[in-house]
């Protein structure tokens, strides 16, 4: 694609950046045949083709962000479909990150857009925040119906039927590995803290089963990622600056690795070397790129035994952040499969169940519709359980069926010792506390 930026602008890094990626399109449209919201609405301008189009004529023009242009950016999954089916490389991550980074500066938002942007990124980041805005969440359940906007019945509708007890092992601390083979910190983010406390811990267990000496880092925490697809690059990089420095504490004390259990969070975490490149941790952010791991990426170095056939069949979800924004695809499958495990893949497993960080709360109606394709897809495999790598998919896809979801590494856990995951089990009193690991 040609461009014709002005040598002034490009002297700006995030457009400099952008003139490479867009001269890289060919405009041949292979995108387009993956992309979740051009599948479900059919206008070219809600696919990567026609994104980049806007973006670039955004950015050329140095052109105040209109709201047709902000519309169509908004409604973009970042699910990075179109990067896996790119033949020419488009870099399309970096283009739209940057581009939402424009609309924040530029743009002057209704304010009601801006008001719930800004609760969402002071409540979702904050584990403690958010446990309080779920309970409020439940209370206002039965009035949610009144209420007129759907970003706001989908804010409530996320909240879960049981908000788990707060966990110790997310602590700051060191668990001890049987027979150590390899050190690593384990990052046990914020949403997830509050949703879902039986990842982290099934975690911890199945590493320091397997020979991982476990730390959680003092003053680690958000990722980033949440405020950062906002746009909110300020927010975004401080929450991220924070994790590097106590992370890079941590690895000049020793660390094979940086292990993130949620996928979301570890395609961003994996760019921070990109994210901070202009920035005086530029070598500190590359150092964390480059040991930050998918958990299945460590567990393939484990070696974890084989199992013997379970007879459970599991249907597979892979997140998209996992198989398109990491190009993870393998890995987990392989992992269930050697724990005795039937793994089942649905149709269309390329394509988005629509959850995508805060997409399910600020798209609700097209994140609905992705959501019942995915839904379809996967209880047409009639499974016993579906297993998947990221919570915000577990949320999303555990709202719309009665097959039980598990993160991958509660069954990899189960599989080789631990305890049955509390979502399959039905005996189980789920207000229980949480087993501390120490």
């Amino acid at each position: 694609m040609q461009t014709t930026f002005t040598p002034e602008q490009l002297t700006d890094p995030g457009t400099a950046r952008a003139n490479e990626i867009l001269r890289a399109c060919v405009h041949c449209g292979f995108c387009t045949a993956t992309c979740p919201t051009y599948q479900v609405l059919g206008d070219e301008l809600d696919s990567p083709r026609g994104r980049i189009y806007l973006i670039k004529d955004m950015l050329e023009n140095n052109r105040k962000p209109d709201a047709k242009t902000v519309k169509h950016i908004d409604r973009c999954l970042s699910c990075l479909a179109c990067m896996t089916t790119c033949p020419s490389g488009v870099h399309y991550m970096h283009l739209v990150d940057h581009a939402r980074a424009y609309i924040e500066e530029h743009y002057n938002r209704p304010w009601s857009d801006r008001a719930l942007r800004w609760v969402l990124a002071r409540i979702l980041p904050y584990p403690t925040r958010f446990r309080v805005a779920l309970l409020g969440a439940k209370i206002a359940r039965p009035f949610a119906r009144f209420l007129p906007d759907p970003r706001l019945r989908a804010m409530i509708a996320m909240a879960p039927k049981t908000i788990p007890p707060v966990s110790r092992n997310d602590d700051p601390q060191v668990f001890p590995a049987q027979a150590k083979k390899m050190r690593v910190a384990l990052m046990t983010g914020c949403a997830q803290k509050a949703l879902n406390t039986d990842i982290n811990d099934a975690t911890i267990r199945l590493l320091t089963r397997m020979g991982a000496e476990v730390v959680v880092a003092s003053g680690a925490g958000c990722c980033g990622a949440l405020t950062h697809h906002m746009g909110k690059e300020g927010e975004s990089h401080a929450a991220a600056a924070k994790n590097i420095r106590a992370w890079v504490r941590e690895m000049d004390q020793g660390l094979d690795a940086i292990v993130i259990n949620t996928s979301g969070c570890g395609t961003t975490v994996k760019d921070y070397g990109h994210m901070f490149r202009n920035d005086p941790l530029a070598a500190d952010a590359a150092r964390v790129s480059a040991i930050a791991m998918d958990i299945s990426e460590v567990l393939m170095q484990l070696d974890l035994p084989k199992g013997d056939d379970k007879n459970t069949k599991v249907a597979y979800h892979a997140a998209c952040s996992l198989q398109h924004g990491q190009q993870i695809k393998t890995h987990p499958k392989t992992l269930l499969k050697n724990a005795g495990f039937t793994v089942l893949e649905p149709a269309d497993s390329h394509l988005c169940c629509g959850s995508a960080g805060t997409y399910n709360l600020m798209q609700p109606e097209i994140s609905a519709q992705l959501k019942s394709r995915k839904v379809d897809t996967l209880e047409a495999l009639r499974p016993d359980i579906i297993a998947a790598g990221n919570i915000g998919c577990m949320v999303q896809i555990g709202s719309a069926t009665q097959v039980p979801i598990v993160h991958t590494v509660e069954l990899l856990d189960w599989a080789t010792g631990g305890p049955k995951p509390p979502a399959l089990d039905t005996e189980r009193n789920t207000k229980m506390k949480v087993p501390i690991l120490r």
